[in-house]
Protein backbone atom coordinates (compact mmCIF):
# COMPACT_ATOMS: atom_id res chain seq x y z
CA UNK A 1 0.00 0.00 0.00
CA UNK A 2 1.95 2.96 -1.41
CA UNK A 3 0.98 6.29 -0.68
CA UNK A 4 -0.73 8.29 1.79
CA UNK A 5 -3.93 6.58 3.74
CA UNK A 6 -6.46 9.84 4.76
CA UNK A 7 -6.70 10.24 8.65
CA UNK A 8 -9.65 8.42 10.44
CA UNK A 9 -11.50 11.23 11.49
CA UNK A 10 -14.92 9.72 12.32
CA UNK A 11 -14.94 9.22 16.08
CA UNK A 12 -16.14 6.17 17.24
CA UNK A 13 -20.21 5.15 18.36
CA UNK A 14 -21.02 6.24 21.67
CA UNK A 15 -19.68 3.29 24.22
CA UNK A 16 -22.73 1.51 25.87
CA UNK A 17 -23.22 4.15 28.74
CA UNK A 18 -21.85 7.28 30.21
CA UNK A 19 -17.98 7.64 30.44
CA UNK A 20 -17.08 9.89 33.48
CA UNK A 21 -13.66 11.54 32.24
CA UNK A 22 -11.72 12.80 35.34
CA UNK A 23 -9.70 15.80 34.43
CA UNK A 24 -6.33 14.91 33.46
CA UNK A 25 -3.64 15.83 35.43
CA UNK A 26 -1.20 18.27 34.74
CA UNK A 27 1.34 17.51 32.68
CA UNK A 28 4.67 16.63 34.33
CA UNK A 29 7.15 19.75 34.53
CA UNK A 30 9.72 20.83 31.85
CA UNK A 31 12.93 19.46 34.06
CA UNK A 32 11.07 16.34 33.29
CA UNK A 33 12.08 16.09 29.63
CA UNK A 34 15.78 17.59 30.32
CA UNK A 35 17.90 14.30 30.24
CA UNK A 36 17.62 11.04 29.24
CA UNK A 37 18.45 10.54 32.67
CA UNK A 38 15.94 12.04 34.39
CA UNK A 39 13.13 9.48 32.20
CA UNK A 40 15.31 6.17 33.46
CA UNK A 41 14.35 8.27 36.89
CA UNK A 42 10.59 7.89 36.13
CA UNK A 43 9.89 4.68 34.23
CA UNK A 44 11.55 3.58 37.80
CA UNK A 45 7.89 3.87 39.08
CA UNK A 46 6.41 2.26 35.76
CA UNK A 47 3.47 -0.11 36.49
CA UNK A 48 2.73 -2.52 33.95
CA UNK A 49 -0.76 -3.48 34.79
CA UNK A 50 -1.81 0.59 35.63
CA UNK A 51 -0.59 0.93 32.29
CA UNK A 52 -2.69 -2.09 30.80
CA UNK A 53 -5.67 -0.86 32.34
CA UNK A 54 -5.31 2.42 30.88
CA UNK A 55 -4.55 1.08 27.22
CA UNK A 56 -5.77 -1.79 26.57
CA UNK A 57 -9.47 -2.67 28.32
CA UNK A 58 -12.88 -0.39 27.44
CA UNK A 59 -13.36 2.22 26.25
CA UNK A 60 -10.00 2.16 24.56
CA UNK A 61 -10.20 -1.49 23.73
CA UNK A 62 -13.49 -1.84 22.61
CA UNK A 63 -14.21 -4.48 19.31
CA UNK A 64 -17.94 -3.43 18.81
CA UNK A 65 -16.29 -1.38 16.40
CA UNK A 66 -13.44 -0.76 13.70
CA UNK A 67 -13.24 2.78 14.69
CA UNK A 68 -11.90 2.44 18.15
CA UNK A 69 -8.36 3.14 18.70
CA UNK A 70 -7.34 -0.93 19.34
CA UNK A 71 -9.34 -2.04 16.74
CA UNK A 72 -7.78 0.78 14.42
CA UNK A 73 -4.06 -0.73 15.02
CA UNK A 74 -4.91 -3.85 14.74
CA UNK A 75 -6.71 -3.63 11.11
CA UNK A 76 -3.01 -1.53 10.08
CA UNK A 77 -0.91 -4.41 11.18
CA UNK A 78 -3.01 -6.88 10.29
CA UNK A 79 -3.65 -5.37 6.06
CA UNK A 80 -0.15 -4.82 5.97
CA UNK A 81 1.00 -8.34 6.75
CA UNK A 82 -1.93 -9.97 5.20
CA UNK A 83 0.54 -8.35 1.74
CA UNK A 84 2.83 -11.13 2.49
CA UNK A 85 5.80 -9.06 1.85
CA UNK A 86 6.84 -8.80 4.77
CA UNK A 87 8.44 -12.38 6.07
CA UNK A 88 11.48 -13.71 6.91
CA UNK A 89 13.64 -15.22 9.56
CA UNK A 90 13.74 -12.88 12.49
CA UNK A 91 11.61 -9.88 13.98
CA UNK A 92 12.54 -7.57 16.73
CA UNK A 93 9.75 -5.88 18.52
CA UNK A 94 11.66 -2.76 20.09
CA UNK A 95 10.42 -1.46 23.29
CA UNK A 96 7.32 -4.29 23.74
CA UNK A 97 6.28 -3.07 26.99
CA UNK A 98 3.85 -4.89 28.52
CA UNK A 99 2.06 -5.82 25.35
CA UNK A 100 1.77 -8.80 22.64
CA UNK A 101 -0.89 -7.74 20.59
CA UNK A 102 1.87 -5.60 18.02
CA UNK A 103 2.41 -9.05 17.11
CA UNK A 104 -0.28 -11.18 16.31
CA UNK A 105 -0.64 -10.64 12.89
CA UNK A 106 3.48 -10.65 12.62
CA UNK A 107 3.96 -13.92 14.14
CA UNK A 108 2.35 -15.90 11.34
CA UNK A 109 5.43 -14.60 9.06
CA UNK A 110 8.27 -14.89 11.16
CA UNK A 111 10.52 -18.22 12.13
CA UNK A 112 11.59 -16.66 15.49
CA UNK A 113 10.03 -13.38 17.37
CA UNK A 114 12.26 -11.25 19.58
CA UNK A 115 10.49 -9.22 22.03
CA UNK A 116 13.01 -6.27 23.91
CA UNK A 117 12.33 -3.55 26.70
CA UNK A 118 14.22 -1.43 28.75
CA UNK A 119 12.27 -2.53 31.82
CA UNK A 120 12.72 -5.64 33.69
CA UNK A 121 9.25 -5.47 34.70
CA UNK A 122 7.78 -5.67 31.12
CA UNK A 123 10.32 -8.47 30.46
CA UNK A 124 9.01 -9.97 33.59
CA UNK A 125 5.25 -9.88 32.30
CA UNK A 126 5.82 -10.59 28.77
CA UNK A 127 7.71 -13.90 29.93
CA UNK A 128 4.91 -14.78 32.39
CA UNK A 129 2.33 -14.59 29.39
CA UNK A 130 4.91 -16.77 27.07
CA UNK A 131 4.16 -19.35 30.04
CA UNK A 132 0.59 -18.87 30.53
CA UNK A 133 1.09 -18.65 33.68
CA UNK A 134 -2.04 -17.50 36.03
CA UNK A 135 -2.92 -14.20 36.56
CA UNK A 136 -1.63 -12.45 33.51
CA UNK A 137 -3.60 -9.94 31.20
CA UNK A 138 -5.87 -11.43 29.31
CA UNK A 139 -5.04 -10.94 26.03
CA UNK A 140 -7.93 -13.28 24.58
CA UNK A 141 -10.37 -10.51 22.98
CA UNK A 142 -7.57 -8.98 20.87
CA UNK A 143 -6.43 -12.45 19.63
CA UNK A 144 -10.08 -13.77 18.92
CA UNK A 145 -10.70 -9.91 16.69
CA UNK A 146 -7.51 -10.39 14.96
CA UNK A 147 -8.59 -14.03 13.36
CA UNK A 148 -11.68 -12.36 12.58
CA UNK A 149 -10.21 -9.43 10.56
CA UNK A 150 -7.44 -11.97 9.12
CA UNK A 151 -10.54 -13.95 8.06
CA UNK A 152 -9.16 -17.70 7.84
CA UNK A 153 -11.23 -19.01 9.98
CA UNK A 154 -7.95 -19.45 12.41
CA UNK A 155 -8.99 -20.75 16.11
CA UNK A 156 -7.65 -18.02 18.49
CA UNK A 157 -6.09 -20.78 20.56
CA UNK A 158 -3.72 -21.72 17.68
CA UNK A 159 -2.69 -18.05 16.97
CA UNK A 160 -1.90 -17.99 20.57
CA UNK A 161 -0.05 -21.30 20.35
CA UNK A 162 1.91 -20.19 17.54
CA UNK A 163 2.89 -16.46 19.19
CA UNK A 164 4.06 -18.24 22.46
CA UNK A 165 6.00 -20.77 20.47
CA UNK A 166 8.00 -18.25 18.32
CA UNK A 167 8.43 -15.46 20.91
CA UNK A 168 11.52 -17.58 21.93
CA UNK A 169 13.60 -14.16 23.46
CA UNK A 170 13.05 -11.52 24.96
CA UNK A 171 16.30 -9.16 25.86
CA UNK A 172 17.06 -5.79 27.18
CA UNK A 173 17.02 -2.69 24.91
CA UNK A 174 18.10 0.87 24.91
CA UNK A 175 17.81 2.66 21.92
CA UNK A 176 19.88 5.50 22.99
CA UNK A 177 22.94 3.25 22.19
CA UNK A 178 24.10 2.89 18.76
CA UNK A 179 24.33 -0.91 19.42
CA UNK A 180 20.71 -0.67 20.79
CA UNK A 181 20.70 -4.45 21.93
CA UNK A 182 24.17 -4.25 23.85
CA UNK A 183 26.32 -5.60 20.34
CA UNK A 184 26.04 -5.77 16.43
CA UNK A 185 23.25 -7.96 15.07
CA UNK A 186 24.20 -10.53 13.32
CA UNK A 187 22.54 -11.97 11.13
CA UNK A 188 20.51 -8.61 10.94
CA UNK A 189 16.50 -8.73 11.61
CA UNK A 190 14.38 -9.08 8.11
CA UNK A 191 11.65 -6.76 9.92
CA UNK A 192 11.36 -4.43 12.99
CA UNK A 193 8.00 -3.64 15.33
CA UNK A 194 7.99 -0.99 17.50
CA UNK A 195 4.35 0.70 19.17
CA UNK A 196 4.72 3.56 21.42
CA UNK A 197 8.15 3.33 22.61
CA UNK A 198 10.39 5.65 20.67
CA UNK A 199 8.68 9.15 21.34
CA UNK A 200 7.86 7.68 24.79
CA UNK A 201 11.75 7.50 25.82
CA UNK A 202 12.83 10.50 23.70
CA UNK A 203 13.59 14.30 25.83
CA UNK A 204 13.11 15.89 22.42
CA UNK A 205 12.66 15.57 18.78
CA UNK A 206 16.34 15.12 17.92
CA UNK A 207 16.50 12.11 20.25
CA UNK A 208 13.99 10.63 18.99
CA UNK A 209 15.40 10.82 15.55
CA UNK A 210 19.08 9.40 17.04
CA UNK A 211 16.38 6.47 18.32
CA UNK A 212 15.00 5.93 15.84
CA UNK A 213 18.28 5.75 13.46
CA UNK A 214 20.01 3.20 15.94
CA UNK A 215 16.91 0.75 15.75
CA UNK A 216 17.17 1.04 12.26
CA UNK A 217 20.43 -0.49 12.61
CA UNK A 218 19.03 -3.50 13.64
CA UNK A 219 17.52 -3.98 9.99
CA UNK A 220 19.17 -6.02 7.16
CA UNK A 221 19.24 -4.20 3.49
CA UNK A 222 15.63 -4.57 2.28
CA UNK A 223 14.08 -4.92 5.92
CA UNK A 224 10.69 -3.96 6.51
CA UNK A 225 9.62 -1.62 9.80
CA UNK A 226 6.11 -0.93 11.42
CA UNK A 227 5.70 2.12 13.64
CA UNK A 228 2.84 2.80 15.87
CA UNK A 229 3.31 6.11 18.10
CA UNK A 230 1.35 9.20 19.50
CA UNK A 231 0.96 12.40 17.74
CA UNK A 232 0.60 15.65 20.08
CA UNK A 233 1.28 13.56 23.38
CA UNK A 234 3.17 15.34 26.25
CA UNK A 235 2.56 12.82 29.16
CA UNK A 236 0.57 9.57 30.44
CA UNK A 237 0.22 7.53 33.05
CA UNK A 238 1.28 4.50 33.93
CA UNK A 239 0.68 4.10 37.85
CA UNK A 240 2.39 6.54 40.16
CA UNK A 241 3.97 7.86 37.49
CA UNK A 242 3.22 10.83 35.63
CA UNK A 243 6.04 10.26 32.25
CA UNK A 244 6.65 12.94 29.42
CA UNK A 245 6.19 12.43 25.61
CA UNK A 246 8.08 14.28 23.20
CA UNK A 247 5.02 15.87 21.09
CA UNK A 248 5.14 14.78 17.22
CA UNK A 249 3.80 16.07 14.43
CA UNK A 250 3.24 13.74 11.39
CA UNK A 251 5.66 15.82 9.67
CA UNK A 252 8.78 14.60 12.72
CA UNK A 253 7.83 11.15 11.95
CA UNK A 254 8.50 11.31 7.95
CA UNK A 255 11.58 13.20 8.36
CA UNK A 256 12.71 11.02 10.93
CA UNK A 257 12.53 7.73 8.96
CA UNK A 258 14.10 9.39 5.89
CA UNK A 259 16.98 10.92 8.25
CA UNK A 260 17.20 7.00 9.49
CA UNK A 261 17.19 5.78 5.28
CA UNK A 262 14.15 4.43 5.53
CA UNK A 263 11.49 4.83 2.88
CA UNK A 264 8.14 5.63 3.26
CA UNK A 265 5.67 2.66 2.02
CA UNK A 266 2.46 3.96 3.76
CA UNK A 267 1.38 6.38 6.55
CA UNK A 268 -1.74 6.34 8.10
CA UNK A 269 -3.24 8.44 11.13
CA UNK A 270 -5.89 8.19 13.86
CA UNK A 271 -7.68 11.14 15.06
CA UNK A 272 -8.16 10.67 19.20
CA UNK A 273 -12.13 11.38 19.99
CA UNK A 274 -13.57 12.89 22.76
CA UNK A 275 -15.33 9.82 24.01
CA UNK A 276 -11.72 8.30 24.32
CA UNK A 277 -9.48 11.26 25.88
CA UNK A 278 -9.98 9.08 29.73
CA UNK A 279 -7.36 11.43 31.05
CA UNK A 280 -4.61 8.59 31.30
CA UNK A 281 -2.81 10.93 28.72
CA UNK A 282 -3.38 13.96 26.72
CA UNK A 283 -2.93 12.31 22.78
CA UNK A 284 -3.75 13.85 19.74
CA UNK A 285 -4.11 11.13 17.82
CA UNK A 286 -1.88 8.02 16.39
CA UNK A 287 -0.16 7.22 13.59
CA UNK A 288 1.08 4.02 11.68
CA UNK A 289 4.03 3.73 9.51
CA UNK A 290 5.60 1.28 6.44
CA UNK A 291 9.07 2.06 5.81
CA UNK A 292 11.36 0.25 4.49
CA UNK A 293 15.25 0.69 4.27
CA UNK A 294 17.43 0.57 1.04
CA UNK A 295 18.71 -1.89 -0.36
CA UNK A 296 22.58 -1.84 -0.64
CA UNK A 297 23.90 -0.82 -3.84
Amino acid sequence: MDGTVPSARRGPPSPAGVIKRAPPPPPPPPLAMSSLAALREGYERFDPRAYLHNNYLPPRADFSSEEFVVPWKLRCLAETFASGEIQGRTLIDVGSGPTIYQLLSACDHFEEIVATDYLAVNREELGRWVRGDPGTFDWTPFIRHVCKIEGRGEPWQEKQRRLRQRLRRILPIDVHQPDPLGAPLHPKADAIVSAFCLEAVSPDRAAFARALAHVASLLRPGGHALLLGALGESFYLAGAAALPVVPLAEDDVRAALRDAGLGLRDFRSYAMPPALRTGVDDVDGVFFAHAQKALEG
